[in-house]
């Protein structure tokens, strides 16, 4: 990809990346990911721009350890998402909110709907990803999953990927 990406560019990446994670092809939502990549979920009292080295956050991992995250979602020993919570991730609001030279940071609304023994369970906040242009197409490099809600109950866990 050449030329700065639209902002429908940037949705139907984001689209395919939440088809992805609801079909459990993590292998291939994790090429997404650049080798630089980070992914994290701070806690929900934490300001947007806090900083997991300095903060607890419900996930803080760079490529390494999202590889490893990966592995053990896919494994049948995963006792937490085996079987495999079905989910649908919705993704709104996208908005490029600026772009430098290769980098672009893109902010969107989410809704990850759970359903796993016969409870279903629903997080809502706002993704914030800082992407950039290759000649595979867009990467992400940053990945934030903001939530909006006050605590985690009734689920009281993050055990799939937002």
């Amino acid at each position: 990809m050449s030329r700065t990406p639209s902002r429908s560019d940037v949705e139907e990446f984001l689209y395919r990346e939440a088809a992805l994670l609801d079909a459990w092809q993590l292998d291939d939502w994790l090429a997404l990911f650049t080798d630089d990549a980070r992914y994290e979920v701070p806690t929900n009292q934490l300001t947007e721009d806090a900083s997991s080295s300095e903060n607890l956050f419900f996930i803080a991992d760079d490529r390494f350890r999202l590889g490893q995250r990966v592995a053990r979602l896919n494994k049948r020993s995963a006792h937490a998402e085996y079987p495999h919570s079905r989910t649908c991730h919705m993704v709104t609001n996208v908005l490029i909110e600026s772009v430098e030279g290769d980098e672009l940071v893109v902010g969107a609304a989410f809704a990850v709907h759970r359903f796993k023994d016969e409870n279903a369970d629903i997080y809502v906040g706002r993704y914030r990803y800082r992407m950039v242009v290759t000649d595979a197409g867009l990467r992400i490099r940053d990945k934030r999953c903001l939530l909006a809600m006050d605590t985690l109950r009734p689920h009281g866990r993050v055990s799939i990927i937002l």
